[in-house]
């Protein structure tokens, strides 16, 4: 078992492994003597993407998604259709549908969901954004995909209300994700079932 302490490196990459979702002390110790007991260029090539991450990846301009371009490769697509933007917490829940196949729209991503009680209010969200593209374009139907949750639930109705007084028709996806699941976890047949079922606000 790995020493802990500052001058122990070992401990110190579990303990930053362990610090991601899903990755408990268990599987850190894993991966961390995995990669300790391979080619050291692949260690140094894993080290040098992370380090730099932040400085080659940015938030697409126009729909806040993850790209290492000013505007990501969905938003310059032509062949996605302009009519239907579809809002998601997060960028894997936006990976997550576009595993579905069921959605050749365009995404407006918000990067957290309204939560008062943590201090995220509607100011913290590209909700202005989001009107902005929705006057800008013909946008026919606005698709909320945020998580079945009390804050997803309550982002979906606050989006709502801020489109209605534009005359954009608003749907919530369907039901098919389990109550306070998670988009990025569902399977694609589940996914794909609520986009297709959704529902108007």
């Amino acid at each position: 078992m790995a020493l802990e302490g500052p001058s122990d490196p070992l401990g110190e990459l579990v303990q930053l492994l362990g610090r991601l979702p899903g990755i408990g002390e268990r599987t850190a110790t894993r991966l961390a003597y995995h990669v300790l007991a391979g080619d050291a260029a692949y260690a140094g090539a894993l080290g040098e993407s992370l380090s730099h991450i932040h400085a080659r990846i940015r938030r697409c301009e126009v729909c806040g998604n993850f790209s290492a371009e000013a505007v990501c490769p969905i938003c310059r697509d032509p062949r996605r259709s302009d009519d239907q933007i579809c809002v998601v917490a997060r960028v894997p829940d936006l990976a997550a549908i576009e595993r579905s196949g069921t959605f050749r729209g365009r995404y407006h991503v918000l990067h957290g969901l309204l939560a008062p009680l943590d201090g995220v209010g509607p100011e913290d969200l590209p909700l202005d954004a989001l009107e902005a593209r929705v006057k800008a374009h013909s946008v026919e139907e606005v698709i909320v995909a945020t998580p079945l949750s009390v804050e997803g639930e309550a982002t979906a109705l606050y989006v709502a209300e801020v489109l209605r007084e534009h005359g954009t028709p608003v749907s919530r996806i369907a039901s098919g994700v389990p109550h306070g699941g998670e988009l990025e976890y569902t399977d694609q047949v589940t996914l794909g079932r609520a986009l297709e079922g959704r529902r108007r606000l």
